[in-house]
């Protein structure tokens, strides 16, 4: 926001005057000796005198004048610079993701068509964030790195599916890959990680991989990294499809949904995080929507003046004019009379 300012006022009433010292100066009395028949005895002059001089010096006097009250440009400028998080989703892509038990309009459809919608909305509200993904199954993969490009990262989810990994329920590992992750960009405190936090979504029990569930929890709790976990699906006997060899569908069975609530509630409670349980899809939605909420944006502003002295852009062309109405009132030339 740019505004004109003037340092010394006080100067502005003297150019309010000159405008009446330019009239009191024509009204002065001049004596005169009148001669009849003047007008015959006058000879036109080769040099009849110019109001320049005049003219000049009344716009040098004024620019002079305003430059005096110190002209200044102010710029109000505000710095805004947001500190976001780096956040790593870490998403379940077992077979028991298959489970047909979420509903969107009126058609049943498994667990990962109801989360992938929820999480791509998250992603896209969280726009000063670098996110990234971690996918696991039997083992755990980067997907994605933290990134601040969230179209491509929405694009990447999209081409997510069960199957891409081999078969299994790795949470240790998922989590642990997570870390990982944040490790490489690093902004610590007193030896603990700032400004990150882990979403880690499964439906079933650790059943696979190098590192417990145990294990990853408490490197997470020793960085300071809360862990947000999310319970996908419903309890009990849950629809599953069946497939041939030519994975085309044949059918639908039962089977039982074996959740390990227990343990994600402790990775939640011993990291700072919380859990939550995403049944159906308004619960999933809820879910992301109270993480949101606890990790919010720090914002840090700062607003600084920026002035520029305008003296000189006035001053230079008051000091022409002055100059050329001296030149014009005392010309070094001068017509020779005419006899």
């Amino acid at each position: 926001m740019n505004h004109l300012v003037f340092k010394d006022p006080i100067w502005l009433v003297a150019l309010l005057v000159l405008p009446l010292v330019v009239w009191l100066r024509g009204r002065r009395r001049v004596p005169v000796l009148l001669v009849p028949f003047a007008a015959a005895w006058h000879r036109p002059s080769l040099a009849a005198p110019s109001r320049w001089p005049v003219g000049l010096s009344l716009v040098g006097l004024a620019l002079l004048i305003v430059a005096l009250a110190r002209p200044q440009r102010v710029e109000d400028k505000r710095e805004v610079r947001s500190q976001g998080y780096d956040i790593i989703l870490a998403v379940d892509l077992s077979g028991s993701m298959l489970a047909e038990d979420y509903v969107r309009g009126g058609d049943r459809i498994n667990r990962l068509q109801a989360i992938k919608p929820v999480i791509q909305a998250f992603i896209e509200q969280r726009t000063a964030d670098r996110i990234g993904v971690v996918l696991f199954s039997g083992r755990a993969y980067t997907m994605a790195p933290l990134t601040f490009d969230h179209a491509w990262l929405a694009k990447q989810l999209e081409r997510v599916k069960i199957g891409l990994i081999e078969d299994g329920t790795a949470i240790g590992d998922g989590l642990g890959v997570a870390l990982t992750r944040l490790e490489q960009a690093k902004r610590e405190s007193g030896g603990k990680r700032q400004g990150a936090f882990i979403v880690l979504l499964t439906d079933g029990a650790n059943n696979r991989g190098a590192l417990t569930p145990a294990q990853a929890t408490g490197l997470a709790k020793s960085r300071g990294i809360p862990v947000y976990t999310i319970g996908a699906g419903k309890d009990g006997y849950v629809p599953f499809p069946v497939f041939d060899a030519n994975h085309r569908r044949i059918g639908t069975r039962t089977i039982f949904s074996d959740l390990d609530e227990g343990a994600l509630r402790e990775i939640s409670t011993a990291t700072g995080g919380k859990f939550f349980r995403a049944s159906d899809i308004d619960t999933a939605e809820n879910a992301f929507k109270a993480i949101d909420r606890a990790q919010k944006i720090e914002f840090q502003a700062k607003s600084y003046l920026v002035t520029t002295e305008l003296f000189w852009w006035l001053a230079a062309p008051a000091l022409a004019a002055l100059g050329l109405a001296a030149a014009f009132a005392r010309p070094l030339w001068r017509p020779e009379a005419v006899a």
